[in-house]
């Protein structure tokens, strides 16, 4: 998908706080984020959480063209591990590519789970990791065949959340990934070494900072994730830790041209905020800080165009 950085920019539900968790915080109403997103001159949106937006492709294709959005894809949490429910596993990925290929998505978001409805942490054997790279090849194949793209999510809780999780996935499959630089971080994986060691798994770019101060207590479990983003772990880009400005810069110099979507978890702890208030301030702040980097790299272009040497 060739074009500028910032038209190949969307953000997800997520930003605006949208979650399916139980106390996650207050929920907006969809026309209300997708009208934000829309002033901040983002071009898609992912799926979010499960019935948030209509779940029939023609409604949801009607919603998103009144507010000139695009839908990029769609997160779907699944049981790769399981032997015994590989039959299940396959018929909700083939209901989940359905219905974003009908609404001309582009990708499709794989997590690996213990539950979709509850996740757990748990060390797989070796016939579960295998079972997980089979599995993982039938879900490329789902998507092969509506024309939609896997890429493979690490995420803290699941079961593919350290670093030498996300090396298994690498070595033993060929699915592309979403270079997510704030899971990747917290799970020990530096998202810039990522970019550049492997630009050519690269499926998808999920742009998130992280306080780092709060890694610790996420990975001790003395937060939960939801704590941890109830209490800022996630800011706005360029006010946290994660390298966020250089992995974009490796992406582009190597000629990644896909998708990025600015994904900063937010919970709405203190109800909903007044009209142009709450997430969308700090989702403003993210655009902001990739437009000045998307200055940085078109100067630098146009330096080496002319042969100059930067000083």
């Amino acid at each position: 998908m060739p074009g500028t950085l910032m038209s190949r920019v969307g953000s997800a539900p997520i930003s605006w706080g949208i979650c399916e968790v139980p106390g996650w915080g207050a929920q907006l109403p969809v026309d209300r984020v997708l009208a934000e997103m829309a002033s901040l001159e983002l071009v898609a949106t992912e799926l979010g959480s499960v019935g948030y937006l209509p779940t029939d492709p023609d409604e949801l294709t009607a919603l998103l063209d009144r507010f000139g959005m695009q839908l990029t894809g769609g997160f779907n949490a699944l049981v790769l591990h399981d032997d015994a429910r590989t039959d299940e596993m396959l018929e909700q990925a083939a209901a989940g590519a359905d219905l974003l290929a009908a609404a001309g998505a582009e990708t499709f978001v794989t997590c690996a789970v213990s539950d979709p409805g509850h996740w757990q942490r748990m060390s797989l054997t070796e016939a579960g990791w295998q079972t997980m790279f089979d599995n993982l090849a039938r879900v490329e194949e789902i998507c092969r065949e509506r024309g939609l793209v896997q890429a493979f999510h690490p995420h803290v809780d699941s079961l593919v959340e350290t670093a030498p999780e996300m090396g298994r996935i690498l070595d033993s499959t060929s699915v592309g990934f979403v270079l997510e630089t704030g899971h990747m971080l917290i799970g020990g994986l530096d998202p810039l070494a990522f970019a550049v060691d492997h630009v050519d798994r690269v499926a998808l770019v999920h742009l998130k900072d992280v306080n780092v101060h709060l890694i610790e207590p996420l990975n001790r479990d003395e937060l939960t994730l939801m704590e941890a983003v109830q209490a800022g772990i996630f800011p706005s880009l360029g006010q946290g830790g994660a390298p966020i400005a250089e992995v974009v810069h490796a992406l582009e110099g190597a000629g990644y041209d896909g998708r990025y979507v600015i994904e900063q978890d937010a919970a709405l702890t203190d109800g909903l905020p007044a009209d142009g208030e709450g997430p969308v301030r700090d989702v403003q702040s993210s655009v902001a800080y990739l437009q000045s980097i998307a200055r940085a790299i078109d100067a630098t272009l146009e330096t080496h165009n002319k042969g100059e040497i930067p000083v």
